[in-house]
């Protein structure tokens, strides 16, 4: 599987709700998120498809999240357990979670 890239990673937000979705060959992984306040996202649920897990495609959705909070001022709640444990295991991201 080729490296995911975050210009390959789609980011689509209309009426306080906003999702990233990354797809290959007919396959699509998402990540699904709220706008609580301009100052926080929640980052509510992460689907990645049986036959892209493993492959980093779950990862490359909350960094590319990551960098858009960071980028933009705003910070990440993590509702979903795949947000909350990719932030337990990456010590420097936490500058971009809610606390």
């Amino acid at each position: 599987m080729q490296k995911i890239q975050a210009h390959d990673i789609k980011r689509e937000e209309l009426d306080g709700r906003g999702k990233y979705t990354w797809a290959l060959d007919g396959l699509e992984a998402e990540l699904q998120y709220t706008v609580t306040s301009k100052d926080v996202r929640t980052a509510d649920h992460a689907v990645v498809p049986p036959a892209l897990q493993g492959s980093g495609v779950g990862h490359a959705l909350v960094e590319r999240m990551v960098n858009d909070a960071r980028n933009s001022g705003w910070r990440i709640k993590p509702v979903c357990g795949f947000v909350a444990s990719a932030k337990e295991k990456h010590p420097d991201w936490h500058d971009a979670f809610v606390n």
